[in-house]
């Protein structure tokens, strides 16, 4: 009879261990998968970008628009198959600044604002800014999720016996405050 018990409860405990390495498994890939989803976003407004980059080339006349201009499309944001919070923070701060830089451009060719191409162009680039915000708090959310798994006991005990780790945050863009909007929503004008 003791023997039953002492198998039944080695049973149950294999299965706790199961369902909780399951569980950690389910909320690493939605972390990872938030993480993927935020780097093709990324992907995706640097392309608009590129739009109207291009689409201001025509404008471009002086030496130093063409520069700024080239400089911004050298620095293409990378594209990591499994990329990290850092390596997304990274691109985040290379796409603000070079929106920093061609707002420099913009700002020289006020007809470049009313090209139709262009518009459409700021348009996108404002549709994916806002899905990477909401990846961005996508993917927080999952590390919380996945965090608290990991650090609350008992959990954490299968955790750490199984090799999970905490998973690092995104940080907030602090310097994007200090960008002008260049992208003005036409329904609040």
């Amino acid at each position: 009879m003791t023997l039953i018990i002492i198998i039944a409860v080695v049973v149950l405990l294999v299965l706790w261990v199961i369902s909780v390495q399951n569980k950690l498994v389910k909320l690493d890939e939605f972390a990872n998968n938030a993480l993927k989803q935020i780097n093709v976003q990324q992907m995706s407004r640097y392309d608009s970008l590129r739009t109207m980059i291009n689409s201001a080339r025509e404008y471009a006349k002086d030496v130093e628009s063409k520069t700024i201009i080239d400089a911004i499309e050298a620095r293409r944001p990378t594209q990591s198959a499994n990329p990290t919070p850092a390596e997304i923070n990274e691109n985040e701060a290379l796409l603000t600044q070079a929106i920093r830089n061609f707002n420099v451009v913009v700002e020289k060719y006020p007809e470049l604002k009313s090209m139709a191409l262009y518009q459409n162009a700021q348009e996108d680039y404002r549709n994916n800014e806002n899905q990477v915000r909401v990846s961005r708090m996508t993917f927080n959310d999952s590390v919380t999720k996945f965090n608290m798994q990991t650090r609350m006991f008992p959990g954490s005990v299968v955790a750490k016996m199984l090799g999970f780790a905490p998973k690092e945050y995104l940080e907030e863009d602090k310097s994007k405050a200090d960008i002008p909007d260049i992208f003005p929503d036409p329904a609040k004008q």
